[in-house]
């Protein structure tokens, strides 16, 4: 007789299992493993990944220089140095509140559903299947546009770069998608390796990323060349902080808040660690501090940056209107004599390029986890599996990286057809972050089984403020910077097309046929089912429409008796 298996209720767990089930497993599990096996899913990865490879992979995934490179347009374009160093203060004291709530679910679910799975099991009886169904797909759109935009921007950068250094060159829209398309292959080879060397690239890429913003937060100071254009070195703080730039029809405290897409935009990756949890050892105490500090280390060595931006900068119309097309480079030009533009927009694409690939990871993790519960219908029996050599999703990395060029094929429509890359980002990201934590704050009550890394009394207060911020934002989001006459095609605020046009069809989908097939997280660990204390029946899923846990799965069924003690 072997010794006696833990049952889900005795896990630190919030499981789509039954809490008196009991996971049924051939060899000895680790305790990581044990803890999955409980969320109902058998390990299927090797768990390389450590607190600070997972914080290197979604610090990476942040890229905090090429996304204020590429965001650079709307944290300054909408309220100039104001929105620049408050908006981002104010912004991210809210988005650590959704940080640390969405590490308050991974601790207690460390699946690489992530935040689809944790939808699923708190939602209300009979409301799970919808309330994954809408997460999922939202989290799916952020990421499969995640690597797409990225290499969009970064090949943009290094043809800009070109056109400075040789002013009669002008790029061309096919040459920056067929070098966009060249950065995704060679970032799908590496995310096709195994963990260890991925988590090893990542650790590098991450550690090359923050060498390259401390240089670039000291080199931009200390050679600004203001005074020789008869400048004070720096521009006062009380301009800084109190000059709004009229970039919008709205009043500035609204255009301050039209100015937080930025923010939204660049902190929209610390959820890697939830979909890397289970390639973590420890995972449910190192993924959701993994959450954690990215977010307050990106916040801050961002708003470090912002600041340093809005002291320097010289003339914000002129490098928003900038024929680079790139205000980034267009204030590096300000303010920096030309090589050393060249050399800091160089160090900008290496970050780029690690950043891009790190989005590359977590978004196949993402499409694996979906597809293991069949979300892309006959495609799923394809992008589910793990690679026998590698132990990685190969196949959902080549899937995301078909559909990622397939995309970028907008490059030929002009900027406006191109920003829907970028658009689509902030707002999807903090809705399908926002989805479980409003379930979790407003529906669960005593359901939630907190993991051993949780908020304590505090959770509550800080997921409502987390709800209100998210709730206020996505609307304020999709404003165009112009109203009346003046707005048109050109000047219009795609956002609301863009994601709500994908999610509106999603949404179709569900009415008309996915409602019938599609039941949640679907489990792939066999596991009894206390049936008193004598017996256990041995059994597949719960039925989760009327489970405890509100999601839902595939039926019961009933198999062979066993006595209660002797379960292995």
């Amino acid at each position: 007789m072997t010794e006696r298996r833990k049952s889900v209720a005795e896990e630190p767990v919030t499981s789509v299992l039954a809490s008196g089930d009991v996971p049924v497993y051939e060899r000895e599990y680790t305790a990581d493993e044990e803890v999955l096996a409980a969320l109902g899913y058998k390990p299927e990865f090797k768990r390389e990944f450590s607190l600070w490879t997972s914080f290197c992979v979604s610090f990476a995934v942040l890229g905090l220089l090429p996304s204020f490179a590429s965001t650079l347009y709307y944290g300054m374009g909408y309220a100039g140095t104001p929105g620049m160093v408050w908006g981002w203060l104010i912004a991210m004291g809210f988005i650590q509140c959704v940080a640390m709530s969405m590490a308050e679910l991974c601790s207690s679910m460390p699946t690489s559903g992530g935040l689809y799975y944790a939808a699923a099991v708190l939602a209300p009886p009979g409301w799970g299947p919808l309330a994954s169904w809408i997460t999922g797909w939202s989290n799916w759109l952020v990421q499969i546009t995640g690597a797409p935009s990225v290499d969009y921007g970064m090949a943009s950068m290094m043809l800009a770069a070109a056109s400075i250094q040789n002013p009669t060159y002008v790029p061309q829209n096919y040459q920056v998608f067929l070098l966009t398309a060249l950065i995704m292959l060679i970032q799908s080879c590496i995310s096709s390796m195994p963990t260890k060397w991925i988590a090893n690239f990542n650790s590098v890429g991450s550690t090359v990323n923050i060498i390259v913003l401390a240089v670039v937060l000291i080199v931009i100071p200390a050679a600004t060349n203001r005074e020789e254009q008869g400048l004070p070195r720096f521009t006062s703080a009380s301009v800084v902080w109190g000059n709004f730039y009229q970039g919008t029809d709205f009043p500035n405290g609204l255009a301050l808040l039209m100015s937080f897409v930025a923010v939204f935009w660049t902190m929209s990756g610390y959820d890697a660690p939830f979909h890397l949890s289970e390639e973590c050892s420890n995972a449910n105490i190192a993924s959701p501090r993994a959450i954690v500090l990215t977010s307050g280390v990106g916040g801050l060595m961002g708003w470090f940056l912002q600041l340093v931006v809005a002291y320097t900068i010289v003339d914000i119309e002129a490098a928003l209107d900038s024929e680079l097309g790139q205000p980034y480079a267009a204030y590096l030009l300000q303010i920096l004599p030309q090589n050393t533009t060249l050399a800091i927009l160089a160090l900008t694409i290496i970050c780029a390029f690690s950043m891009g690939q790190g989005c590359m990871v977590a978004a196949s993790r993402v499409t694996f986890a979906y597809s293991r519960d069949e979300c892309f219908g006959p495609l799923s029996a394809i992008t589910k599996r793990v690679n026998r050599h590698t132990h990685t999703p190969v196949n959902a990395v080549w899937f995301n990286t078909i559909i990622g060029i397939a995309m970028t094929i907008l490059i030929f429509g002009g900027e406006l057809a191109a920003g829907a890359l970028f658009s689509i980002g902030a707002v999807a990201a903090f809705v399908a972050f926002t989805i479980p934590i409003f379930i979790r704050v407003f529906f669960v009550g005593d359901r939630f089984r907190p993991g051993p890394w949780n908020l304590g009394r505090a959770s509550i207060p800080i997921g409502a403020m987390a709800c209100a911020f998210v709730v206020l934002m996505v609307p304020i989001l999709m404003l165009p910077s112009v109203t009346g006459g003046d707005l048109d095609a050109a000047s219009m605020n795609w956002t609301c097309l863009v994601y709500g046009g994908p999610m509106t069809f999603i949404l179709i989908w569900w009415i008309v046929d996915a409602r019938k097939w599609f039941k949640g997280p679907k489990v792939n660990i066999e596991h009894q089912m206390l049936g008193g204390p004598e017996t256990a029946l041995e059994g597949s899923a719960p039925d989760i429409e009327s489970s405890s846990t509100g999601s839902s799965t595939e039926d019961n069924k009933a198999a062979d008796v066993d006595k209660a003690g002797e379960m292995a």
